[in-house]
């Protein structure tokens, strides 16, 4: 049930589960709680839900990847997220889209695109949210979380809503425009949970001043390149920016940045820039340095690199050393970003619960019992192409799933007590019953005899 708050009515809610978030995590957590029989409350601050999901993609929605690999996560523990991604993997959520009548393609690098876009992939999750009687408040800020006798009660302006498991899905701080904030940190330092602090990733990097000056003019120009950095690199194309460089080489490494660290460009990956460039020489003497640039980039691309580092020459100037030079700089064009356009421009961030604090397995709290974190709240942070996305499904999933065995063993555990009772006390009776009367008859028997006796 989708419902906006109605500020003058206060009232409690007592629910199973309370869930702070309605993304992509915060809704699939609640749809299979639901599925599993639990009585289930979403709260979310902003206006409407899965924000992010609809402008994800340029509103396409890159749901899923198909080569889905605990290797494509940063995480402090990077065996953390095994168990969730394999309990729940990307043909789950696939067939998910399937059951709904939803198509999908594949770009590159196994990225999946809903066909239907990212509205429908909201619609999907709201139907079932629908199905399994789920409440979903919106424009419903908590704000104070307290636990006592067992119980999480949560103040909101509109109510107070109380349950035994309180799941915290409320993200990062990433697009703050979307009511993204650092709540989930906030909610750990309550509860002393080890957490870290959270920063930009899959973000767009600025460029120094005087590179910048240079690099200007290449705004709107991508180039297929080789980027590393920290031992980490990635194959995809670079773009230049009014600010520094973006793209998806770019946003991939800059999860791996560090502000000091020199990222290393490869501008020509897959050509030996310098037998090529000797070859030239050979048979095109005349040919500038930018002329040769411009078989493999764009104009203005061989125009910025060659001024940055030699004068137009032709190539008959240069002898083998320099041809090395040029091969070297070419392949290996250091530079070192001023610092990233921070949390406003990044798709994602790293930090949030340390997974030391959450078993694997259920995503509660080794110290709270009842407090669970799931989604870009856990300090796990997937490569661009999906892989967020697919960590959401599996996290929100599995939380919800294992939550549901517990609360099952937990009912069986007391139907079992109650029926051991009663049992007992049938059985107590019915020992009882039997032993009066055995002892009524012994003592008929005893009495009898006696009289007797006496009539002798």
């Amino acid at each position: 049930m989708i419902d906006q708050p109605i500020i003058n009515n206060v009232s409690n809610y007592y629910v199973d589960v309370v869930i702070i978030g309605a993304g992509a995590a915060g809704l699939m957590c609640a749809i299979r709680a639901g599925e599993l029989g639990l009585s289930v409350l979403v709260l979310e601050k902003a206006a409407k839900p899965a924000q992010k999901i609809l402008i994800s993609g340029g509103g396409r929605c890159n749901f899923t990847n198909l080569h889905i690999s605990s290797t494509a996560y940063l995480s402090p523990n990077p065996h953390f997220c095994k168990s969730a991604l394999s309990r729940y993997t990307q043909w789950h959520i696939i067939e998910k889209l399937n059951q709904h009548g939803l198509t999908y393609h594949e770009k590159t690098l196994g990225q999946l695109f809903c066909d239907q876009r990212s509205k429908a992939i909201v619609n999907m999750l709201l139907e079932e949210i629908n199905r399994h009687d789920i409440t979903l408040h919106c424009n419903t800020e908590v704000k104070t979380i307290n636990h006592a006798n067992g119980r999480y009660n949560m103040m909101t302006k509109r109510a107070t809503y109380s349950a035994p498991r309180l799941v915290i899905a409320s993200g990062g701080p990433s697009i703050p425009k979307l009511w993204a904030s650092d709540f989930a940190n906030r909610v750990a330092r309550q509860f002393r949970i080890k957490n870290t602090p959270f920063s930009p990733a899959l973000v767009p990097l600025t460029l120094p001043e005087f590179l910048l000056t240079q690099c200007k003019p290449l705004a709107g120009i991508s180039q297929y390149v080789t980027i590393h950095c920290r031992d980490v690199s990635f194959t995809e194309h670079l773009l230049f920016t009014h600010r520094g460089i973006s793209g998806p080489a770019v946003l991939q490494i800059s999860s791996y940045w560090r502000k000091g660290d020199t990222l290393s460009i490869d501008l020509f990956p897959g050509i030996d820039i310098q037998s090529d460039l000797k070859r030239r020489r050979e048979t095109n003497p005349r040919w500038t340095l930018v002329k040769y640039f411009s078989q493999y980039c764009p104009d203005k691309l061989a125009h910025a690199f060659v001024s940055l580092f030699y004068d137009n020459q032709p190539l008959q100037t240069f002898d083998d050393k320099a041809i090395a030079d040029i091969a070297e700089l070419a392949h290996n064009w250091q530079i070192k970003p001023a610092g990233s356009e921070g949390m406003k421009k990044a798709e994602v961030s790293t930090g949030g619960i340390h997974p030391d604090a959450l078993s694997s397995k259920t995503f509660e709290c080794r110290q709270q019992k009842g407090l669970y974190f799931i989604g870009e709240a856990v300090d796990v942070t997937g490569w661009l192409g999906g892989y967020n996305f697919q960590w959401a499904w599996s996290s929100g999933w599995c939380c919800a799933n294992e939550m549901g065995a517990e609360m099952g063993a937990e009912m069986g555990a007391e139907m079992g007590a109650e029926m051991g009772a009663e049992m007992g006390a049938e059985m107590g009776a019915e020992m009882g019953a039997e032993m009066r009367a055995g002892m009524g008859k012994q003592i008929g028997e005893h009495g009898s005899s006696t009289r007797k006796s006496k009539k002798i």
